[in-house]
């Protein structure tokens, strides 16, 4: 029997004659302007209103200028109904320039990632089903933007300050750093030259594209050309629709595939291996850093490496979500910068991406500082930096790249991997087979470290034949990191080829961390959904009917009550159980409704 969420099962089960009337309103996504029914007793189904779909991708679109008087100052936002508050604006502006020091002449790509204010709009309604079945290292974040720049600078005679200075900056609650950074690298140099029509334009394509599905791929027009991604999924959602669907040009889905100028390979990875190419014997040392949630400091001259070298570092860890804050580029200006600066307690785990030599010596307190010098994609490859150095040591932002550290890592350093990719610059092996290489290395390494953590989660998981339609759903027992630990003695990490080392320091040490906070809460939430679908396959498998005979009036409408409650809570967190063994448990329902006195059956039915 097919499966089905329960929430559809409810809307149409639901004898809406029950409730008193009321006048629906509708709300657009990112503003407060409401929009009732011009009949309040019309039956309301979801429509898709001016850009809804638009907000399923991006949250806006800001062109940043500069201003004699002002400095950064935001010249324009569109759509024209999204606000932002102030201090949005504010983080918005000063990121979407490099700073001064850096000399970026010519074009500059970088992305930035930003709070967002509290007391916000929800979650976008259409993010609630993507972040059910993408990948936790994926989902849209609530409380942050991503910021997608494309700075111009050129010389301009005819401007008082002899430049010509703008960004444009798409906002999103996507982490599609790979598909953001592509569109708007088109979308840019077009509003440079042709101003806002071409702007409007754009953001009227993206309003046509097809909602973001897990598992789906999907053909993304963007002013001419076509964009074709995969959404990724999770390992056990399969992919639900194995043709392309395209946007048309009425809004609606189509099924029949646009030809793809451009196929975008990922939608988020970042170039891992150029951007860790100097000093590519310590990767190791900086995957432990992130695995654990050590705060690091990434210093270089651009933005546009501090930004990549951030999200390679938050990637090193896939599929494991990174759950500390990290900000690919950050300033002095940042709301922020008090907070993650101040010598007076220890520096938080997150970690930043700077530019500014001012950060040389305010984050010298710092216990892991990255100096990156210039990524070259590999044209002519720097030597491997392997001497480790002293964090102290780092007295500007011009010290010579390298990893500044007292840390020691827990894992011995994996030699086979370093002299493969070393072999790869000698024979010149493309940038795209390196990274290949380096990402599968440490795929390998996070689920070696991971999957004994997934078996012992599993473990605490009540048996299936313990669970009593009469009694409450079942928890997940409690982790116990001592028990866990003894089971890594017969099949842990250290068994594999992948590492050797001091594996069980190394998860003592994740324990304290905000990843594995992060995690266990996530397999709590996977694992209680789990347990609350089975006690609802074992309650509509159970005969209510025998269950009530001698039972009190006060017992059965008890019992009627946890049911609707089970139902709802059901349909709250889209738990998916048989329509069979559903249906079953209504007529169970209303079987016990239609044999109580007929006062109470009015008062259920109220």
């Amino acid at each position: 029997m097919k499966d089905f969420n329960i929430s559809q099962f409810l809307r149409t089960k639901t004898n809406l004659t029950q409730f008193p009337k009321v006048k629906v309103v509708r709300k657009m996504e990112e503003d407060n302007i409401e929009r009732a029914p011009a009949d309040e007793n019309m039956a309301i189904s979801p429509t898709i209103l001016p850009w809804d779909k638009f907000s399923n991708w991006l949250h806006c679109a800001c062109v940043v200028t500069f201003d004699l008087e002002l400095g950064q100052a935001m010249e324009l936002i569109y759509p024209g109904h999204i606000k932002l508050t102030e201090k949005e604006k504010m983080n918005i502006c000063y990121l979407s320039f490099p700073d001064s020091n850096s000399g970026c002449m010519g074009n500059t790509q970088f992305h930035f990632r930003i709070r967002q204010c509290p007391g916000r709009k929800p979650i976008v309604r259409s993010h609630h089903q993507y972040n059910r079945d993408c990948p936790v290292s994926l989902q849209s974040e609530n409380a942050y933007y991503y910021g997608f720049v494309y700075f111009r600078q050129t010389k301009d005679r005819t401007i008082r300050r002899g430049y010509f200075q703008k960004s444009l900056v798409l906002v999103s609650k996507l982490p599609f750093v790979a598909l953001f950074n592509q569109v708007v690298s088109i979308i840019a140099p077009e509003y440079f030259d042709n101003g806002e029509p071409s702007l409007e334009a754009a953001c009227h394509d993206i309003d046509q594209w097809p909602t973001p599905i897990p598992g789906d791929t999907l053909n993304l027009p963007m002013m001419g050309s076509v964009l074709q991604v995969k959404i990724p999924c999770r390992p056990t959602v399969s992919d639900k629709i194995s043709s392309v669907r395209s946007a048309s040009k009425n809004g609606s889905q189509s099924l029949h595939t646009i030809p793809a100028h451009t196929i975008l390979p990922s939608l988020f990875e970042v170039d891992i291996y150029s951007s860790f190419q100097s000093i590519l014997p310590h990767i190791q040392l900086l995957w432990e850093l992130v695995l654990i949630g050590e705060p690091i400091a990434v210093m270089a001259a651009s933005p546009t490496v501090t930004s990549n070298t951030v999200q390679a570092l938050v990637n090193l860890i896939a599929p494991l979500k990174y759950c500390s804050d990290f900000r690919p580029y950050f300033t002095i200006h940042d709301s922020e910068f008090k907070e993650y600066t101040t010598k007076v307690q220890a520096p938080p785990p997150i970690i930043l991406g700077v530019t500014n030599p001012f950060f040389a010596k305010t984050l010298q307190h710092w216990p892991h500082i990255i100096r990156i010098g210039e990524m070259n994609g590999g044209a002519s490859s720097p030597k491997p930096l392997n001497k480790l150095k002293k964090a102290s040591s780092l007295k500007t932002l011009d010290s010579k790249p390298g990893v500044y550290t007292r840390y020691k890592s827990y894992l011995a350093k994996d030699k086979t991997i370093l002299k493969r990719l070393l072999k790869g610059v000698q024979i010149k092996r493309p940038v795209e087979a390196q990274n290949a290489i380096l990402r599968r290395h440490f795929l390998e390494l996070t689920q070696s470290f991971m999957i004994p953590l997934e078996r012992y989660i599993a473990s605490l998981m009540p048996l299936q034949r313990n669970i009593s339609p009469h009694k409450g759903p079942p928890r997940l027992r409690p982790f116990d990191p001592d028990e866990f630990l003894k089971t890594i003695e017969h099949s842990g990490p250290q068994l594999t080829p992948v590492a050797k080392g001091d594996w069980e320091g190394l998860y003592r040490r994740f324990f304290r961390s905000p990843n594995f906070e992060g995690w266990y809460h996530e397999k709590q939430r996977e694992a209680n959904q789990k347990l609350q679908a089975l006690h609802m396959e074992a309650l509509c498998g159970a005969n209510l009917q025998d269950w009530i005979v001698g039972k009190e009036e006060v017992e059965i409408v008890d019992l009627i009550l946890r049911i609707r409650e089970k139902l709802a809570f059901a349909a709250a967190h889209q738990i998916v159980v048989g329509k069979e063994s559903l249906l079953k448990l209504q007529n169970h329902m209303d079987g016990i409704v239609s044999a109580l006195p007929e006062d109470l059956q009015s008062v259920l039915k109220t």
